[in-house]
């Protein structure tokens, strides 16, 4: 008789074949003499990730789905048939070093009040990812959007919504996690509830972070489990888009998903998280309109995506139709980061 899983592994698929098959290696031998089943959920992968999986990895339990459900769809689809004390929420870009799950498995053994733990996020380089972060609020999002927080990320206030500021190989509390790499108790989820759909890309994990916190349980952040995060991965591949294309389609989804955010958490400051946006990009495009214009074209497109995801989703209130795709996009600009 097989021993029961003491850990249900749940990686979304969405072509990144290759990587999907370092991370399901790197898996294997990280994780020897740990009771565990793993879900492999392909979301309508154009690149055979789901027949390298059922070929070269048969003992994984592949979820083919025939329409991209997104990253909340497609894990949702494998928490019901998860059996491990722990569920973990696993990257297709992101590997597991040394005994990182073993060590996250101890810590939820030891702390009965967490019901979702994260861990420390690194590049291939070594370099330091935001690994335990503060909610979204019109604060954190001004300082992010104007750059302070960039410019002064050891300042406690500046530098807070990513914890720039904290000592990284501290353990603590945090409000949320990034979902490249999550350990949830099984009970705790099913108490809680699984990811909430309307999110077809980000803010699912802030969601569900925010409702464990509300349901009494702690989101815990640990240092000595580290995992490798390419990042990016699958969203570089969205319908094949070009640079400048894809940076339009990914900005739509992200303002789509922070006013959905907004609006479920916070009523009406939904709307002043838009104005706030808008109201610095205008800014931003008046400076910049005679000596960057380039700069200033984006911030221009960007205030009309974000009176486009704000028409899409009823100012929030309802998630377009799913999957999120590119006969919506209406305008193109480039990836914005910078913030002037």
């Amino acid at each position: 008789m097989s021993m029961a899983p003491l850990v249900s592994i749940v990686i979304v698929s969405f072509n990144t074949r290759d990587l999907l098959r370092e991370c399901l290696r790197s898996l294997d031998e990280r994780s020897a003499g740990i009771p565990k089943e793993v879900f492999v959920v392909d979301n309508d992968s154009r690149d055979a990730s789901a027949d390298m999986v059922a070929a070269e990895f048969p003992a994984t339990r592949l979820i083919r789905s025939a329409v991209n459900l997104g990253f909340a769809g497609a894990n949702n689809r494998a928490f019901p048939l998860a059996a491990g004390r722990y569920v973990v929420l696993l990257n297709s870009d992101a590997f597991l070093t040394g005994d990182a799950l073993a060590r996250a498995i101890r810590h939820m053994d030891r702390e009965p009040r967490v019901g979702l733990g994260g861990a420390k996020l690194v590049g291939r380089d070594g370099s330091w990812q935001p690994s335990a972060r503060l909610f979204p609020s019109l604060t954190n999002d001004f300082l992010s959007l104007s750059g302070l927080a960039a410019r002064y990320p050891r300042s406690p206030f500046f530098g807070r919504a990513d914890r720039t500021w904290a000592d990284q190989d501290q353990p603590c509390d945090t409000d949320w996690v990034p979902g490249a790499f999550v350990i949830i108790r099984r009970e705790a989820l099913q108490e809680v509830g699984f990811f909430d759909e309307r999110f077809f890309l980000y803010y699912e994990e802030v969601d569900l972070c925010k409702r464990f916190w509300q349901a009494g349980f702690s989101v815990r952040y640990w240092p000595d489990v580290v995992v490798i995060h390419m990042g990016g991965e699958s969203s570089k591949t969205v319908g094949q888009l070009g640079f400048s294309q894809s940076g339009s389609q990914l900005t739509l989804w992200r303002v789509r998903s922070a006013f959905l955010y907004y609006r479920k958490h916070h009523g009406s400051r939904a709307r002043l998280a838009k104005e706030m946006e808008q109201t610095w990009h205008r800014l931003r495009a008046g400076k910049n309109k005679t000596s960057a214009p380039e700069k200033a074209r984006e911030s221009a497109a960007v205030q009309q995506l974000l009176e486009q995801a704000w028409r899409e989703t009823a100012g929030g209130r309802e998630s377009p139709p799913q999957p999120w795709g590119t006969a919506s996009l209406s305008y193109e600009i480039s990836n914005v980061t910078s913030h002037v």
